[in-house]
């Protein structure tokens, strides 16, 4: 059959129209392009979890812990630029560690170097003050982080550990105090490769220790990009003259470390971990793990009771606050005790809380008689005296 001239026009119309209207075809990617688009996009899902549970390691959307007050507390005078760390020997002088400048946090004194102070808490009215530290030591670039006391059962004598930052890098600085000069006396100073990024110590001996590393990394950024990354690279280290190794891994960020009264037991604040880690000492100095108290909070240093064995740490409730520093809305504070940690039920007390009206930040707090001082990284410290039990 034969069509006309008029419908062959038509259906050349209809044909062309037809064929105007269709989607153009799907671009053509090679292999590589997919799969880098592919991998892209994994990447960025996987980056997007880990803010997402770093947001909660850092306690993002947590609400601020409803106010814990202590009746008979004040501020101590004459600190005004933390209390870092504060350790206390069994007849009640306390060592404070103050000044600090860290990566990442604020500093009411970005220019002065840090100090040790002392504090009798025997005095009716214990009052903060420096420890002069004789010459032959560099006082200008000293930046003192954890510490820790021993005493020397052969003679009595009191020697303080320190871990300083000068320059930002890490050492050990190991002192003796001259308790009628009030003054230290500077004995040597440690580094050593395995020990790039100290946070605290506890001195074992005379010339060995248990240190935490908190980061795996050092620099401005590597540090930060572990935390967000969630990697559980850090560790604890024993320093002895004769050998120095890597006892225990795998912790967020190793923080504060404190030994049991019957030096058996180690514990370790994981402070991005939300936990304190139970650990058991051995012959060998390596330590073992015995078992992982979960808290609340992002728990700083520790301080074990030497009367009662009780466990006292200084923490962080919204980490965040601390690290991103706003005036407007400080960085609270959070004490918790720790009894019968060793048992199978351990019972942990929050005994002091504060928005950050207060004292912001909260770093440590250590007990001697009844009293309670309470460190904080950057800002002031407060004294309390307790109820009896």
């Amino acid at each position: 059959h034969f069509c006309s001239p008029t419908v062959l026009l038509c259906l050349s119309r209809l044909t062309h129209a037809h064929t105007r209207a269709l989607p153009p075809p799907p671009p053509r990617y090679s292999m590589g392009k997919l799969l880098f688009i592919i991998l892209s996009g994994a990447t960025l899902a996987f980056l997007a979890e880990r803010i997402v549970q770093f947001g909660s390691r850092i306690n993002f959307t947590r609400e601020m812990p409803k106010p814990v007050d202590l009746p008979n507390c004040h501020l101590i005078d004459g600190i005004e630029t933390g209390a870092e760390d504060i350790d206390i020997l069994p007849y009640g002088l306390a060592f404070i560690s103050t000044g600090l400048k860290y990566p990442g946090m604020k500093s009411f004194a970005p220019d002065q170097p840090g100090k040790i102070l002392l504090m009798d808490l025997n005095e009716e009215s214990p009052q903060a003050a420096e420890l002069r530290i004789n010459p032959g030591f560099d006082v200008d670039s000293f930046n003192p982080h954890g510490i820790s006391t021993y005493i020397d059962q052969n003679d009595g004598t009191v020697y303080l550990f320190v871990v300083n930052h000068p320059q930002m890098k890490s050492t050990i600085e190991l002192f003796r105090f001259m308790e009628e000069e009030n003054a230290l006396e500077h004995l040597k100073t440690i580094r050593h490769d395995l020990l790039p990024s100290m946070n605290d110590v506890v001195a074992l001996g005379l010339d060995s220790f248990y240190a935490t590393n908190d980061h795996y990394f050092s620099g401005a950024i590597m540090p930060l990009l572990e935390l967000v990354l969630g990697l559980s690279w850090t560790n604890v280290i024993y320093y002895s003259p004769q050998e120095v190794k890597e006892v225990a891994k795998g912790f967020y960020s190793a923080n504060g470390i404190a030994l049991s009264t019957d030096r058996n037991h180690v514990y370790v604040a994981d402070i991005m971990g939300h936990n304190i880690h139970v650990l058991e000492k051995h012959s060998d100095s390596f330590l073992s793990p015995v078992k992982v108290l979960e808290i609340d909070s992002l728990v700083d240093n520790l301080f074990v009771d030497p009367v009662t064995g009780d466990v006292w740490g200084g923490c962080h409730p919204r980490a965040w606050e601390l690290l991103f520093y706003n005036p407007e809305v400080p960085p609270g504070s959070e004490v918790i005790r720790v009894q019968n940690i060793l048992s199978e039920n351990p019972i942990v007390t929050q005994v002091y809380a504060d928005n950050g009206s207060v004292l912001q930040g909260s770093s440590v707090a250590s007990v001697y008689d009844r009293k309670l001082l309470v460190g904080t990284v950057f800002h002031r410290a407060l004294f309390c005296e307790l109820d009896k039990p």
